[in-house]
């Protein structure tokens, strides 16, 4: 991998400094290209403190100036300001969504757009089985940073309960994980900075940062896959319960569904709407050949009648469950993350009819939507974990960065 770009040496100042950076930081990333006396206006901070800060963004390589963009002219008074921007050219996350079905590696940009991803089957592997190849390979996936960037981190997420401060994956029963260290075990096969979360969390943070304005305020993101989780921000921070556990959705009760799940309950969320459950009633009813997403996707695309009726029987499911959350937390902005409501945006205005018909609340239906991201939804993910740290202490992570400390227990320590 390619370090055309010094390593920057940065002596931490007070927790105050880092604070008015991120304060910085975060302005030019919803505004910019901006004029750094805009960036005091929005921030409430003097412009000697938002220059001191921009000075020390712009070495970090977190900021460029944009001297094509300077203003100026007949009629001008003082020098031109050179406005500044989000440097996208210069550094670069790295991020992975560790699946049952596959996994997924991205490089990043500082906004959240993907510069390369790659998606890999997990063949059906669990334990340290799913991975040892992927630490194997991750060397190779690294290098293949576009453009000279140097990726200062790496971000990891996954299913079922994480905790990010330990760098650990304490339970994740399709992938038969328990205490598995996966931050330390991703941080000796890459020598970078580490930052694992649970995937719904970081779906969170994803729609924070580079998403609609009305996550800031407060949301709950729903992901349905071969897992199902669930994430809660309010005032733009993402809930981390005790034991790191946001909260377990997967069994919570669906009206009206009779579907038995391992716990030996019925009509479990999980249980109900799945992945697994899905993809197994399609094949069961001769809709594909076996239980699999491409196959049943493909069945979707053809306009087979059969795998219409599943798939608008799960986003019912779905509706259901989003309006027992809505009801209970009251959110400004509902996200799913779901396979079928992203191919064919018929299926969300299924989810988004029930979710009008069960809600006591009766809000407007229209404050569920779905991710945008579509396929790169995850792989932003997994770069949010890194990003999310990034952009709330920018001086700090970029210290630890610099560092490359071989631990796992993510940026801040």
């Amino acid at each position: 991998m390619s370090d055309t770009h010094p390593r920057p040496v940065l002596r931490i100042g007070d927790e105050r400094r880092d604070v008015n950076a991120a304060a910085v930081l975060r302005t030019v990333l919803d505004h910019g290209p901006i004029a750094r006396s805009r960036v005091a206006a929005l921030t409430g901070l003097s412009a000697s403190a938002v220059s001191r800060q921009v000075v020390d963004l712009l070495r970090l390589g977190l900021l460029g100036e944009r001297p094509e963009l300077t203003g100026g002219g007949v009629g001008s008074v003082g020098r031109p300001q050179q406005p500044v921007d989000i440097d996208t050219d210069r550094l670069a996350v790295a991020g992975l969504h560790i699946g049952v079905p596959y996994t997924t590696f991205a490089l990043l940009d500082l906004r959240g757009n993907v510069l390369y991803r790659q998606e890999s089957s997990n063949r059906g592997r669990t334990g340290y089985a799913v991975l040892k190849p992927l630490l194997e390979r991750l060397p190779r996936l690294l290098a293949t940073v576009p453009g000279g960037r140097r990726v200062i981190a790496l971000g990891a997420v996954t299913g079922g309960t994480v905790d990010p401060e330990r760098g650990m994956t304490v339970r994740h029963d399709p992938l038969d994980w328990q205490d598995m260290p996966l931050g330390e075990l991703l941080a000796r096969a890459s020598g970078l900075p580490v930052q694992v979360d649970n995937h719904a969390r970081a779906l969170t943070q994803a729609e924070i940062l580079f998403g609609h304005p009305a996550a800031r305020r407060s949301m709950v993101q729903l992901f349905v896959g071969h897992v199902v989780d669930a994430a809660l921000a309010v005032a733009g921070v993402v809930h981390l319960g005790p034991a790191s556990a946001t909260g377990d959705v997967a069994h919570l009760p669906v009206p009206d569904s009779d579907a038995l799940c391992h716990c030996g309950r019925l009509g479990c969320l999980a249980a109900a709407a799945s992945d697994t459950t899905l993809f197994e009633a399609a094949a069961a009813a001769g809709v594909t050949e076996r239980p699999d997403r491409a196959e049943l996707m493909a069945a979707v695309r053809v306009g087979d009648p059969r795998a219409d009726r599943l798939v608008r029987r799960r986003s019912e499911v779905i509706g259901r469950a989003l309006a027992l959350l809505a009801d209970v937390v009251n959110p400004d902005l509902v996200v799913l993350t779901e396979t079928f409501t992203l191919l064919d945006p018929a299926y969300l205005d299924v989810v988004r009819a029930e979710f009008a018909r069960r809600s006591h609340l009766r809000r407007d239906a229209d404050l569920v939507i779905a991710q945008q991201r579509g396929p790169d939804a995850l792989a932003v993910a997994a770069g949010a974990a890194v990003l999310g740290v990034l952009y709330a202490r920018p001086l700090q992570a970029t210290a630890a960065a610099a560092r490359t400390p071989p631990s796992g227990r993510g940026l801040l320590r």
